[in-house]
């Protein structure tokens, strides 16, 4: 049973930085693509920012120049660096994982994705 264990929230004043972390625990595989969601109170589920295990990134055209997401040296660990923190940054951020898994001798193969528990984000003002 893989479990995505987040850390690193807390409360911020604006202009500052934080760093979150995850661990994809219980995986013996790499997953293929690790990132970051957050969803703000009334608002929908938004991606924040991906990274593959070949390390190419995407990040929301609302978080680039001031985050940064980056794959740990240990297996199935991802970060996000956040920097010039904004209000509107506040939300609970989600870790995210996806693996494709072969299935059968055939070579068929099944996509797994994983969700954190989130990890609250709070920036005043």
């Amino acid at each position: 049973q893989v479990q995505l264990v987040e850390s690193g929230g807390g409360l911020v004043q604006a202009g500052g930085s934080l760093r979150l972390s995850c661990a994809a625990v219980g995986s013996t595989s790499s997953m293929n693509v690790m990132g970051w969601y957050r969803q703000a109170p009334g608002s929908q589920r938004e991606e924040v920012a991906t990274i593959t295990s070949g390390g190419t990134t995407n990040l929301a055209d609302s978080v680039k120049g001031r985050f940064t997401i980056s794959r740990g040296n240990a297996k199935n660990m991802v970060y996000l660096q956040m920097n010039s923190l904004k209000p509107e940054d506040t939300a609970v951020y989600y870790c995210n994982a996806g693996l494709t898994v072969v299935v059968n001798v055939e070579g068929a193969t099944r996509k797994m994705e994983y969700w954190g528990k989130g990890t609250l984000v709070t920036v005043s003002s």
